[in-house]
């Protein structure tokens, strides 16, 4: 990611990276430079960006909206679940998040900075805190030979320490949950590698829960004579929110020793009245080493006393006492320090944990209070930090070992591109980084509001739910809803696969909203009519808004009316089959059946005209919400085929043959009826309008067809779709919407006109959407386009990742130049369908190379 005047950081790169210096730097994954600058700009998708005649169309919604905002920001100062006003500004800056699933994030930079914080659910702030940072002290001989920030900025705090790190002379590099940061120290011989360890452990429902991640410093002294080394970390009481300066916060050393080993460090408390949470800072006590700590020091000035006190001999003076609570509009912070002996040519190490106690949290509406999942193993009182950080200290190896074990095979995959394998496991960070909660169930929750098994509900609490909690992850870091399942149909793939126990109990979750109601009438901004919250029998949109009460006050987004969206029952329908074929648990699949007919009862009614297919309305109903669809439709339509072949399915599998017998008349009615009025010899239209643009080329036309493939249909009895069809609709989309657009460099269009030009009817017409992307890369996969497959999900990777620096940001959308919408969004979660798909390619082709041979063994047979 060089630019050309940066050969020497290349080579210095090359060099320091060898996997022969021991610094446990994969191969693959994520790299850049800290000198490094992106040179394309992009900026939000703001209302300019629409078209005369969107704007037209849509201001009444304008119209609405404002209305809306004013009451929501000024009167009851909230925060709108979509800002239109307030996109967020591209920062190009973001590294791997810290921390587990469900417990609070906290992003650490590709610099080094604290720059992204999600300590209260769902909410975010982007404020980098200059005063955390790392500092390393070199001392020879009883003197400090050299003292340096490791951050390469200049800033106008903290004049006092020595700020400006070379950037050429260190990089980063991330294959989440871990990174790794790696300085060259210039004039020195000294090479640091800094490793960043977050406990995101597929299949682990305990440690993947906790709020700590573990920094290990790894020295190596390449000169011919030993230096001590001491590393120090500072830390604010807080994370750059205006509350830091609301008084009442303090600080306080710590010392806990078990079971023959020791931490210490530093508890930040930060009483705030909602939401109170202490930061923990510790060290390993190891022999040879020595840790020190300074309890409080402000954040203002130029701070040179610390400065001073490390410079002097390498460590800080420890004093024992607390610190008074701050001041209001004061702020507090403190530093430890960890100090090893490196000898001449020799290497050493240092381990530190930074760890986050938070174990009750309030959503904004403060009617409830949740216990997180990591209280279930480490209490409720808020005094766990200590007993977090010596766990993770003394759990990270068997952390890394179970890490490395999953990736191995895949990274070990020469048949796989690198990038692919970044992608995979980077774009993860949303798993603990999407405003993500992980809470036990409250014990008086009724997941289906009393209604029984044998009245359509479920029990009152799942087993599932009981055992493994309530998991809940955001649309977007920019579209603040709860499980928002048309976007979760895409991301589902990453849960199902790496924690399928969490991907079940939000299912038992979204089937329990499925058969309850909430008659309040409220505004919907685009049709200007009032309708019902929530409708029974039909999924919600989302679980709530994290600035509301996620779970009781369901369906945050009134954009639309979603109970008359097309594609949110299928989409459930679909994902408990493909749950139950990767999981094969037929508890589960019992319990979700009568929920799949209630809401596929509800789905008829949008078959009008009786001809086995469902109809679009006419406007946007459905995921692409802002891309109007008329009559039957590719997208829906292919929806709609693929859960009737699923309830075909369901159906054998606990052997309801009348309802079999029922849906195997519409799946052969509603096929031929698709295939009649939307298959043009090449591809399905987008819909069977007869519109001018009915005709452009959907990128997700397949999108029904893919998971009967996931979840090992889409041939023979259970076929929606004739296979050469797909083929050939694929083919399209490869051929148009993927290289007839920026040169087949950057993913999929949305739509795309028969003669090569993107469809540019709506917003979303011409945009990637990224996730899509993906998915549409797993069908390919699926249908043998292995080549095809890849280009197209290459593209996506390497605009977003190398040339737009939205790492650990992928958004919702680009177009080919100048915006992009919603930064750090769900459905690009989707990259683990194409996992799937090549786990399935590969079986396919072991099973084909079988048969030969079995053929070639019944030939050599002899005769009986």
């Amino acid at each position: 990611m060089e630019s050309s005047d940066q050969t020497s950081t290349a080579e210095l790169m090359a060099k320091y990276v060898s996997s022969e210096m021991g610094y446990g730097v994969p191969k693959e994954g994520w790299r850049i430079c800290l000198a490094h600058e992106f040179k394309e700009k992009r900026k939000p998708f703001q209302a300019k960006d629409v078209s005369l005649s969107n704007i037209m169309e849509h201001i009444g919604l304008g119209i609405r909206y404002l209305k809306w905002w004013y009451k929501k920001t000024q009167v009851e100062k909230k925060a709108p679940f979509i800002d239109m006003f307030r996109a967020l500004p591209l920062r190009q800056i973001y590294g791997a998040p810290l921390g587990g699933i469900g417990g609070g994030t906290i992003t650490r930079g590709w610099r080094g900075e604290f720059c992204r914080w999600q300590l209260n659910p769902g909410m975010y702030h982007y404020k980098t805190v200059i005063a955390n940072q790392f500092t390393v002290c070199l001392r020879r001989g009883g003197q400090t030979v050299y003292q340096q920030v490791l951050s390469v900025e200049h800033p106008p705090a903290l004049q006092g320490w020595n700020w400006g790190f070379c950037g050429q002379y260190a990089f980063y590099h991330a294959l989440y949950p871990r990174a790794w940061t790696v300085y060259h120290l210039p004039g020195q011989n000294v090479t640091l590698t800094c490793r960043q360890v977050s406990p995101v452990i597929p299949h682990d429902y305990k440690d993947s829960s906790l709020p700590v991640a573990v920094f290990v410093w790894d020295v190596e002294n390449r000169n011919d004579y030993d230096l001590d080394v001491s590393i120090m970390f500072t830390l604010l009481n807080g994370s750059g929110h205006k509350d830091d300066k609301s008084g009442g916060h303090w600080n306080e050393p710590f010392h806990l020793e078990k079971e023959g080993e020791a931490v210490s460090g530093v508890l930040l408390h930060h009483c705030t009245p909602v939401n109170p949470y202490t930061l923990c800072m510790a060290a390993r006590e190891q022999p040879g080493q020595e840790v020190s700590h300074e309890t409080a020091f402000s954040p203002k000035g130029t701070c040179s006393a610390l400065w001073t006190d490390l410079i002097t001999d390498g460590r800080l003076d420890s004093p024992t006492g607390s610190s008074p609570p701050t001041q209001k509009g004061e702020k507090v912070a403190a530093a430890l320090v960890a100090k090893c002996s490196v000898l001449a040519q020799g290497h050493s190490s240092l381990e530190m944990a930074l760890a986050w106690d938070m174990p009750f949290i309030q959503f904004g509406s403060r009617d409830r209070t949740h216990s997180r999942r990591y209280t279930r193993y480490f209490g409720s009182e808020g005094s766990a930090g200590p007993d977090l950080a010596l766990y993770a200290l003394t759990h990270y190896k068997d952390w890394e070992k179970k890490i490395e074990e999953w990736q191995r095979p895949i990274l070990q995959d020469s048949s796989l591109p690198s990038w692919y394998k970044s992608a995979l496991f980077n774009e993860l960070y949303f798993v603990a980084d999407g405003g993500t909660v992980w809470v036990e169930l409250p014990e008086d929750a009724d997941v289906s509001g009393g209604l029984r098994s044998d009245q359509g509900g479920l029990p009152a609490q799942p087993p599932v739910i009981k055992e493994y909690g309530r998991f809940a992850y955001l649309e977007g870091q920019e579209y603040r809803m709860y499980n928002t399942y048309d976007v979760h149909f895409y991301a589902s793939f990453a849960l199902i696969m790496l924690w399928p126990k969490l991907a079940l109990s939000l299912q038992y979750d979204i089937a329990g909203s499925v058969v309850q109601s909430d008659p309040t009438e409220r505004l919907v901004l685009m049709s200007g009519r009032y309708s019902a919250v929530k409708t029974r029998n039909v999924v919600p949109h989302d679980i709530g808004d994290p600035d509301d009460e996620p779970w009781t006050r369901v369906n945050a987004y009134l954009i639309h009316d979603t109970a008359d969206w097309k594609d949110l029952n299928l989409k459930f329908v679909l994902q408990v089959y493909r749950d139950y074929h990767l999981t094969q648990d037929s508890q589960y699949l019992s319990d979700m059946w009568p929920v799949c007919q209630a809401v596929m009862e509800s789905e008829m009614k949008f078959d009008r005209d009786g001809d086995g297919l469902i109809e679009n309305s006419g406007y946007a109903d459905q995921t692409y919400d802002g891309w109007t669809v008329t009559g039957p439709s590719a997208y829906c339509g292919g929806l709609w085929l693929a859960s009737v072949c699923v309830m075909c399915k369901m159906a054998r599998v606990l052997g309801s043959e009348d309802v079999y017998q029922r849906y195997r008349d519409v799946l052969d009615r509603g096929s031929a009826a698709f295939d009649k009025l939307l298959w043009n010899g090449q591809y399905y239209n987008y819909d069977s309008s007869g519109r001018d643009l009915s005709n452009s080329v959907m990128s997700d036309q397949c999108a029904g067809h893919w998971f009967l493939r996931a979840s090992g249909l889409g041939d023979g009895e259970f076929q929606a779709f004739p296979q050469h069809k797909i083929r050939s609709a694929l083919k399209s989309v490869f051929d148009l919407n993927v290289m007839k657009f920026a040169s087949g460099q950057m993913g999929a269009v949305n739509g795309m006109r028969p003669e090569g030009v993107p469809d540019r009817s709506s917003v979303q017409s011409d945009e990637v959407w990224v996730g899509v992307v993906y998915g549409l890369a797993a069908t390919m996969i699926h249908e043998g386009m292995l080549e095809e497959g890849l280009q197209t999900a290459e593209g996506c990777y390497r605009a977003v990742w190398e040339r737009l620096g939205m790492a650990f940001q992928t958004p919702e959308a680009y177009c080919e130049k100048g915006i992009y919408r919603s930064l750090a969004y769900m459905r690009p979660l989707s990259v683990w369908a194409m996992q799937l798909a090549l786990e399935n390619h590969v079986a396919q082709t072991e099973r084909a190379r079988e048969v030969p041979d079995q053929n070639e063994h019944a030939q050599n047979e002899p005769d009986q």
